[in-house]
Order: C-alpha cells, then sequence, then structure tokens
C-alpha cells in the first residue's frame, strides 16, 4: 500500500513551513512584548464607598495612588475604610489583568501555550 501525502504538502517545502511558522511565533511574541510594555505604563483607577475612596494601579500590578476622602476617614471604623481600600485596590487590579488578557489573547487568537508566549 503506498502512503498519501496530504494536498499542498511536499516533503522539500518542510523546512520552508517550519521556518515560516517560526517567523510567525517571533512576529507574535514582539507583538506581545510590545503590548505588554505599553500596557504595563498604563493606569487603572477604581473607586469604592461611593468615590469616597480611589485606588489607581499599573499595570504592571502596582499600586500607584490611593485617594481618600476626609469624611471616611473615622478613627472609630478603621475596619470600613481597610475594606475599601482593599475592595477599591482589587478591582483596579482585576481591571488591569482583564484587558491584559484581552489584549494577549486578540494577539495570540486564543492560542495558549504557556512558557513561549
Amino acid at each position: 500500500m503506498k502512503a498519501r501525502i496530504p494536498k499542498g504538502y511536499s516533503g522539500s517545502g518542510s523546512p520552508a513551513n517550519l521556518q515560516q511558522l517560526a517567523r510567525q511565533a517571533q512576529k507574535m511574541q514582539e507583538e506581545m512584548d510590545a503590548a505588554s510594555t505599553e500596557l504595563e505604563a498604563k493606569e487603572y483607577t477604581a473607586a469604592a464607598g461611593g468615590e469616597a475612596v480611589t485606588v489607581t494601579v499599573s499595570g504592571g500590578m502596582e499600586i500607584k495612588k490611593i485617594e481618600l476622602k476626609p469624611e471616611v476617614v473615622d478613627p472609630e471604623d478603621i475596619e470600613m475604610l481597610t475594606d475599601l481600600i482593599m475592595a477599591a485596590t482589587n478591582e483596579a487590579l482585576r481591571s488591569a489583568a482583564t484587558e491584559k488578557e484581552e489584549v494577549m489573547t486578540k494577539i495570540s487568537g486564543g492560542l495558549n501555550m504557556p512558557g513561549l508566549f
């Protein structure tokens, strides 16, 4: 029985196909690196408690600024203040992570290869 070669495939074209695939992967990696750098420079802001607490984080997941309205600072209720700070911080971090995931998925076309990209 004779083996059939799939249409459009030739043994001599194989290295060229691998080179093309490698170029595409390299281009995708470069696009992802550029997008990652751009996203890390962005800032994301979220508020809690009717904007009594506002937190700004970077795309690099670092807290850049915390703003508190004076009326939210109650020495008798520090727990509420810490809860508001955590809520605003977590929301800002979620926004940054979600945008990064969306951008990377768009670039990679949904390809998920841990360690490669």
